[in-house]
């Protein structure tokens, strides 16, 4: 504890030393808003062109400026919206509401004096709001936020049609995933092929690849801020669509006009409702298959001052598939269910208070929650008319696992000059695992089994601070430090991490930029298969397992051309990744009788590579092109002989790209492309006999001989996908028909190889495809009022 105790003195001292503020003659704050909803604009520009000086509103939209007394001209934009030219003279302190008018609204929009990507400190990161995912062509007409992720540089997906993100080598587990503040640990629907998150419900969603600042931490790889609207505060409105698999719907709008609102959001698949009457047909009324996934997203919020307001969110979801199965005979009968079944629950309350104008305080405390369970229930009765009576036999069995958090936190935003903009807060995480439990009941010579690993406590405590400053006119440094440690069965943890990011102005549109990045990670994810399965189990840094570490440093350029409008950028990263964990070989969860901890192996990776990016951010046709050369290595001393082997997910060439044209008010295209490398795999290169009686020359079942661990590739994997939105307005509000295709040229892509045998018993590799061409269509709808639309 030494170290952390030591590192609150050099936290403070961060905060500090810059801290000196510079006397302005006045200080203009305040919150830029949307117009027509009054929800908060998270990271809006704010920017007085005449003294080149700008700042960029925090999550909830607050920023804070110094200005002279005299007359100040103050453009204050946000892509999507048109930009807004505030002219203010004032001599002391204001706090103003600064209302943007969306892009869609208005007949011509002009973007002007907004601070480009290229002026910032931040780097590996991109935002995308809720119009920019929509635009995406959908699998099946779901929309979805994480495989509008998975098309970024830099990013990739695991296996065909899979929600799964894996960030410049990292696997899925090293992803910090927040939905309002809050840590959402299985992200997945429809065992991996959507994800959890409704659209309909979220505001925007940042994401960082590197370069974290000190405010972030407990990931390796990235983290993906997910913030979900605040609701209408000005009118009641409807948003909702119907889809081949699901039907969602959201409604919105003020508790108090202008002071109070609300939202809620719900979303539910239906195919167990349509399918159950034919399954029942054709079985008679024996079988009984089922499968549904639902979420339900609501949050509210209330203005109690212009210094305090207070949000309410909460998010829940599952998914549940069952088998059930009877059977009647002569002498009896039996019923045998089988399922599974998993979600989560988060919760979050914040308080914002502004304490002064120079300093914004927000307090946040939060509950999260994800279960996995799954069940075996089994009920026969014998009767053989021997004078005896029925027998019965029983037989239950149930395998779970979980992790749940209690956390709170407390952030300050801190203005002390125009060239200095501190951040600094605290955060504590209480931790429950239950990695494995299993408990086995029915009428059997054994006794019954139950429970095999006790719960794990967790204490997972945080510092930061960090200051983004100007050095001179044209070096802007963002430097920080995030103090962590983590105590768990009588064992301390604890780790100092730095952070480090610079931007230099070679040119007013060309930048060039570094950032370094040390991160600890205190949970694990022990994962079973590339399928997207929610098997895979979360479990903690212990006595005997390391908490994951990892150092990534990155350098780049960026350019923005016309105002912004587009965006180039090109990045090389390096990651060394420690204390890695995978299963030994033949080890998985259904071994319930060893520990979890006994089940592993300890190793190191690392991944580096070069990432390209060019963007269309305003106009009629926008999009991204992205292109990632990468690689990506794993070594354990117990596998693969020790050798180093790539990682299953090393993909030399990843390409994306997304384009998205509005011909008019009334019909839109979108279209993406995607290639990649083919993943790594472990195949069989020789076969002999297992010979178990040679006086009878009996032969067993073959023994394979394998290569070395991921020594061979599946094919290149490439698909496009086209939608086609027909909008039609309506006095209510707006129609929306969607015509999607995904996998336009059928392409017949890996899901995964085996071996297969003919009549004469050869054997050769057989590739199989899950996804093939998949027409949909979908209806959206928009409810307005007349005088919002």
């Amino acid at each position: 504890m030494t170290n952390l105790k030591g590192c609150l003195f050099l936290l403070m001292a961060i905060v500090c030393f810059n801290s000196q503020q510079v006397k302005a003659q006045f200080r203009l704050s305040g919150y830029v808003k949307d117009a027509q909803t009054g929800e908060n604009l998270i990271g809006a520009n704010v920017y007085n062109a005449a003294a080149l000086i700008g700042s960029s509103a925090n999550t909830y939209g607050y920023f804070s400026l110094n200005v002279p007394t005299d007359s100040i001209s103050l453009i204050v934009s946000y892509v999507g919206y048109a930009s807004q030219q505030l002219f203010i003279r004032s001599s002391q302190d204001s706090i103003i509401n600064v209302m943007l008018q969306p892009a869609s609204a208005l007949s011509e929009v002009v973007v002007k004096g907004s601070r480009p990507q290229v002026q910032l400190t931040k780097m590996s990161s991109m935002t995308i709001n809720a119009q920019e995912i929509k635009n995406i062509p959908a699998l099946m007409g779901e929309v979805d936020v994480l495989k509008a992720i998975q098309l970024m540089p830099g990013i990739q997906s695991g296996t065909e049609g899979s929600s799964g993100i894996y960030v410049r080598g990292g696997g899925p587990d090293q992803n910090l995933i927040l939905l309002d503040g809050v840590p959402v640990y299985n992200a997945s629907h429809l065992f991996g092929f959507f994800s959890v998150f409704n659209a309909d419900a979220i505001n925007s969603v940042e994401v960082i690849k590197g370069g974290f600042p000190a405010r972030y931490g407990g990931r390796l790889s990235s983290v993906i801020d997910i913030n979900m609207k605040e609701g209408n505060m000005q009118h009641w409105q409807a948003d909702g669509g119907i889809g081949l698999i699901a039907s969602r719907l959201s409604v919105e709008g003020p508790l108090v006009k202008g002071k109070s609102s609300i939202i809620i959001s719900g979303r539910r698949t239906y195919a167990d409702v349509i399918a159950k009457p034919f399954i029942r047909a054709s079985s008679g009324g024996d079988t009984d298959i089922g499968y549904y996934f639902y979420d339900l997203n609501a949050k509210a919020n209330y203005i109690f001052s212009d210094k305090d307001r207070l949000y309410v969110s909460a998010y829940t979801g599952t998914d549940r598939f069952r088998v059930l199965e009877k059977y009647r005979g002569n002498y009896g009968n039996s019923r045998d269910e089988a399922g599974i079944y998993w979600g989560n629950v988060t919760f979050a309350t914040r308080w914002n208070h502004l304490i002064n104008p120079s300093l914004f305080m927000n307090t946040t405390a939060t509950y999260s929650r994800y279960g996995f369970n799954l069940y075996s229930d089994s009920e026969s009765e014998y009767d053989y008319d021997d004078g005896n009576g029925p027998e019965v036999e029983k037989f239950y069995a149930e395998y779970n696992s979980g992790i749940q958090d209690y956390g709170f936190r407390t952030d300050f935003d801190y203005f002390p000059s125009n060239k200095h903009n501190v951040k600094f807060g605290a955060q504590y995480i209480y931790h429950i695992f239950q990695p494995e439990a299993f408990n086995l009941e029915g009428d059997f010579e054994s006794d019954p089994f139950s429970g095999l690993n006790p719960p794990i406590y967790g204490n997972e405590y945080m510092l930061y601070a960090e200051d983004e400053f100007d050095l001179t006119k044209k070096l802007k440094v963002n430097t920080g430090l995030n103090a962590s440690a983590f105590y768990v069965q009588g064992k301390w943890y604890n780790s100092l991490q730095p952070r480090f990011s610079a931007r230099y102005m070679l040119q007013p549109n060309l930048s060039v930029k570094a950032s370094y990045a040390h991160m600890a990670q205190y949970l694990h994810l022990l994962t079973n298969s590339g399928l997207g399965l929610p098997t895979d189990l979360w479990v903690p840094a212990t006595d005997k397992i390391k908490p994951q570490l990892s150092r990534q440093v990155a350098v780049g350029l960026n350019q923005s051309l016309a105002d912004d409008a587009y965006e180039l950028s090109i990045e090389s990263y390096y990651k060394e990744m420690d204390n890695l964990i995978e299963y030994k070989p033949g080890a998985n969860f259904i071994n319930v009788t060893e520990d979890w901890e006994e089940k592993v192996v300890t190793g190191k990776g690392w991944s580096y590579g070069v990432e390209f990016l060019a963007r269309k951010k305003v106009g009629d046709f926008t999009g991204w092109i992205g292109y990632t050369l990468s690689w990506n290595n794993r070594q354990f001393d117990e596998l693969n002989f020790g050798k180093v082997f790539p990682y299953k997910y090393d993909r030399r060439h990843d390409i994306s790209t997304v384009l998205n044209y509005k011909f008019s008010k009334r019909f839109e295209m979108n279209a993406t492309w995607v290639y990649g490398t083919g993943n790594a795999l472990t195949v069989p290169i020789a076969k002999y006999p297992s010979v178990l009686d040679d006086e009878q020359d009996f032969y067993g079942n073959p023994v394979y001989q394998y290569s070395e661990r991921n020594a061979y590739r599946m094919p290149s994997y490439h698909r496009a996908d086209i939608g086609l939105s027909f909008i039609k307005q309506k006095k209510w509000g707006e129609a929306i028909w969607n015509v999607s295709i995904y996998n336009v040229y059928n392409r017949q892509n890996p899901f995964y190889v085996a071996i297969q045998s003919d009549f004469n018993g050869n054997e050769k590799f057989v590739q199989y495809s899950l996804l093939q061409i998949i027409p949909s269509i979908s209806y959206s709808f928009k409810i307005r009022p007349q005088d919002d639309k």
